[in-house]
């Protein structure tokens, strides 16, 4: 190939070819413009070394068909990484459908939920239930809760820590209840 004029011919004589060629790999007519063209880009850009070509219409049936191949691989890929964001949107949905099915059935209102907190909270035994109201809701640090019992830092966490296993345990239950709705508006 000497000059453009010859390119041109060969574009004209071979691209209807090479586009049906490739249509058989890829189905889709666009798709195989868009790589028949892709064929041509690269066949003009490698002209220096197409004098050594033997076979110049082989070697542009060959490239198409390469580039066919790479195109499906890519679909495929594309095809399986929507495939697993469509199975983790239908995830998502189903979790918050459940958590809306949650939501109208298990939900205690507000005034209810603390008064269920309050009640746990009093069964506390006395010195357990001081220091964590002082610790939670008065915002004491240990150290202060320490001085003002005139008991170590240590026992003032095991005493915090005994209440919160306490309180968990009695009040189960209730938060997965809430679990899902705390999920579902987004707040965990």
């Amino acid at each position: 190939m000497n000059n453009m004029t010859s390119f041109e011919q060969l574009y004209l004589s071979y691209y209807p070819k090479l586009v049906r060629f490739s249509k058989e790999y890829v189905l889709s007519e666009e798709d195989a413009e868009n790589i028949v063209q892709d064929v041509f880009l690269i066949f003009w850009e490698q002209k220096e070394q197409l004098p050594y070509l033997r076979n110049i219409p082989s070697y542009l049936f060959k490239l198409t068909k390469n580039k066919s191949i790479d195109f499906l691989r890519h679909k495929m890929i594309s095809a399986e990484k929507q495939k697993q964001l469509y199975e983790l949107q239908m995830h998502e949905l189903q979790y918050r459908l459940y958590a809306m099915e949650q939501f109208g059935e298990n939900v205690l209102y507000e005034k209810e939920l603390n008064a269920i907190i309050h009640q746990a909270i009093q069964s506390l035994p006395q010195k357990c239930r001081e220091i964590f109201i002082l610790s939670r809701f008065d915002e004491l640090s240990q150290q202060e809760i320490a001085d003002k019992y005139s008991i170590s830092v240590s026992t003032v966490n095991n005493q915090i820590t005994k209440a919160l296993k306490i309180l968990k345990e009695q009040l189960k239950d209730i938060l997965k209840d809430y679990l899902y709705i705390f999920i579902f508006l987004g707040l965990l």
